[in-house]
């Protein structure tokens, strides 16, 4: 207390100066004068100068703020959005080869791709059925759209298909509705080539092409691709027929292995 007490005595001139002034501006603001109105007009300007910085500044940290947010915000949206979009298409290609099953007259299995090209020598793909689903070597691998390959290698629940880009694949085929057969082998960018194609007959670009039906692995009738280029080859009696390819090769996620038909098919 006695500290305090010698603190005040000694700054009691500071003290009685800021009473005064509180009192006086007290005092002042209660004051109804005109004048009074004039000078709380210039403090009321005053202290609007003084605040609008403080509250530009304010403003921008809380665009800055609101700004972050949205972009996150924003950015969690398109990631449920594509995420909708990846389902959507998800459900059309397991309803398409829900839809496929149930058509078919063949006795099929479903299987999911696991792996590409484990081998070095052979473009390949490792699916998950085998001899426990029923499976052999060389049965017909396919998608709803076509062909795809055959069963090469067969485990007790995977299997290996050499793919239809593989340039040692051979597959024999008939092209419709000329009826001209040919064997069809991988050139590249989704386009197989078929020779062996006699020259006199009419073949169109669009014309469909399906398995001929002679090999005995694959059933006659299996869809395959459309023509998309015929060649006449020089010095030959014989055609060049490029086809197109109907599935996605690069996108295949899902297939059927074909383990039983009729050798008619309905």
């Amino acid at each position: 207390m006695r500290n305090l007490y010698i603190f005040l005595i000694k700054n009691k001139d500071h003290f009685v100066f800021f009473l005064a002034v509180l009192l006086s501006s007290t005092l002042l603001l209660k004051n109804d004068d005109p004048r009074m109105q004039v000078i709380r007009g210039k403090s009321a300007d005053m202290v609007a100068f003084i605040s609008l910085p403080i509250m530009w500044i304010k403003s921008l940290w809380f665009v800055n703020y609101e700004n972050q947010y949205l972009r996150e915000k924003n950015l969690q949206l398109s990631l449920q959005v594509e995420s909708m979009l990846n389902l959507a298409v998800e459900n059309r290609r397991l309803q398409d080869l829900l839809d496929f099953k149930r058509q078919t007259n063949l006795k099929i299995v479903p299987t999911r791709i696991v792996n590409k090209g484990i081998q070095t020598n052979l473009i390949s793909l490792t699916v998950d059925v085998g001899k426990n689903d029923g499976v052999n070597v060389n049965q017909p691998v396919l998608t709803p759209e076509g062909v795809i390959g055959k069963t090469i290698q067969v485990g007790n629940s995977a299997s290996i298909v050499q793919f239809i880009t593989d340039h040692n694949y051979r597959l024999s085929v008939r092209i419709l509705p000329s009826g001209a057969t040919g064997i069809l082998r991988w050139r590249g960018n989704n386009i197989c080539e078929i020779r062996e194609v006699q020259k006199n007959v009419n073949i169109e670009i669009g014309d469909q092409v399906v398995t001929s039906g002679f090999s005995d692995i694959y059933p006659p009738g299996l869809p395959v691709g459309d023509v998309a280029g015929v060649y006449d080859e020089r010095g030959n009696y014989q055609k060049v027929v490029n086809v197109t390819i109907y599935s996605e090769l690069n996108f295949i996620q899902n297939a059927f292995v074909i383990i039983e038909y009729q050798d008619e098919m309905d």
